[in-house]
């Protein structure tokens, strides 16, 4: 079933200025990158006042790449955060735990090969994120995602809510989604400034978010 509306997750924020200029593009949640390996990471302790002041209708979301569950746990009741993302090696049994808190949790699947198809149920989570397979890089490379596999797996699991991430960018977002038919997209390095990856480029917000809303009306007319 093609979707009548399809989310927008702006990832990798790292300042009040950008957040309130993709809330005001009409952005429905936002990432704010934990990992220390992440050119785009972001002190939560120190940051937190102005994500916590952000409009309560938006989702802010913590992005986690191999955290202790202790730490997950700390972070998913932080003021500041609504829903944690984990975007590393996190095996079943970690999200089932983490599960256990009743908080609302994203999987991120980094998709090589069919294996996915199976795999995706088993996080104890319906909100799973479909990114690309580039190497040892946990997210926001800008590497294109597999669109085939990921229509696969969207369409074998109908129960579960995709995001579909990867390289996405306004000039490709369109075709993403009538390929897909995801729940949400995401999006990090295609709305980034050229030359600073911690500044999101307001144009480029623009021109994504437009992308999207065109493509879920000419998706909605042909259905």
């Amino acid at each position: 079933m093609k979707p009548e509306r399809v989310r927008v997750k702006i990832c990798g924020v790292t300042n009040a200025a950008d957040a309130v200029a993709a809330i005001a593009l009409g952005a429905d949640s936002l990432g704010f990158n934990l990992f220390a390996g992440s050119k785009r990471c972001i002190d939560l302790d120190r940051e937190g006042g102005w994500i916590a002041a952000l409009p309560p209708f938006v989702t802010r979301v913590a992005v986690l790449v191999n955290a202790s569950i202790e730490e997950a746990q700390r972070v998913g009741a932080h003021p500041a955060i609504q829903c944690v993302q984990f975007h590393g090696d996190e095996d079943e049994a970690y999200c089932a735990s983490y599960a256990r808190t009743g908080r609302p949790f994203i999987k991120a699947l980094r998709l090589r090969d069919r294996s996915a198809l199976t795999e995706a149920p088993r996080f104890s989570t319906p909100h799973v994120l479909l990114d690309a397979h580039a190497g040892a890089a946990f997210g926001g490379t800008g590497t294109p995602i597999d669109l085939g596999l990921a229509a696969a797996l969207a369409r074998t699991h109908p129960e579960l809510q995709v995001i579909l991430a990867g390289g996405l960018r306004a000039e490709t977002v369109a075709a993403a989604i009538d390929a897909v038919q995801p729940y949400a997209v995401d999006v990090a390095s295609g709305v980034e400034r050229v030359d600073d990856p911690r500044r999101k480029d307001p144009e480029r917000m623009r021109a994504f978010l437009a992308a999207v809303r065109l493509s879920v009306e000419e998706n909605t007319k042909s259905s």
